[in-house]
């Protein structure tokens, strides 16, 4: 991750100036122990399967990655120049740790892993991505997540 301090001086007053939501509701709800938790991954990588479509500037939508995906089939399309690739490129846990969410769950650490994890396109205004990200809360109480491991890039 970068510092703001290295960055262009106009890139990093923007990032200081971007809005931050307010919430009327506190809709945070009390989840079950670690032990007992089913866990996925929602991370802001950009990440996909080499098979799927690349996520294009400002994209809001999100791609589903399978829990028993080959992370050598994992992509990184994140369009900002402000990313570094290079941690991705030499462990994949870096931007999206399911290998070691699998050793915590054989540990007794975790109760389980998701079926499905989440990757969207951390490059985007936020506000645009409130219907994507409701969606996939659906998808993750269908799968019965009851713990989500966000993983900002």
């Amino acid at each position: 991750m970068v510092r703001l301090s290295d960055l262009d001086p106009a890139i990093a007053q923007h990032l200081r100036e971007l809005p931050l939501p307010a919430f009327e509701t506190a809709p945070w709800q009390p989840g079950p122990l670690l032990s007992d938790a089913r866990v996925a991954i929602v991370s802001t990588a950009g990440l996909h399967r080499r098979s799927d479509s690349v996520f294009a500037p400002g994209a809001s939508d999100y791609r589903i990655i399978p829990g028993e995906v080959i992370p050598a089939e994992l992509v990184m399309s994140h369009v900002s120049v402000n990313v570094d690739r290079s941690g991705f490129q030499q462990d994949v846990n870096v931007v999206f740790p399911l290998e070691r969410l699998y050793d915590l769950a054989a540990a007794g650490h975790i109760g389980s892993v998701a079926q499905w994890h989440y990757s969207f396109m951390g490059a985007t205004d936020p506000s645009r991505m409130e219907d994507t990200a409701r969606e996939v809360g659906r998808l993750l109480r269908g799968d019965g997540v009851t713990a989500a491991l966000l993983v900002p890039v």
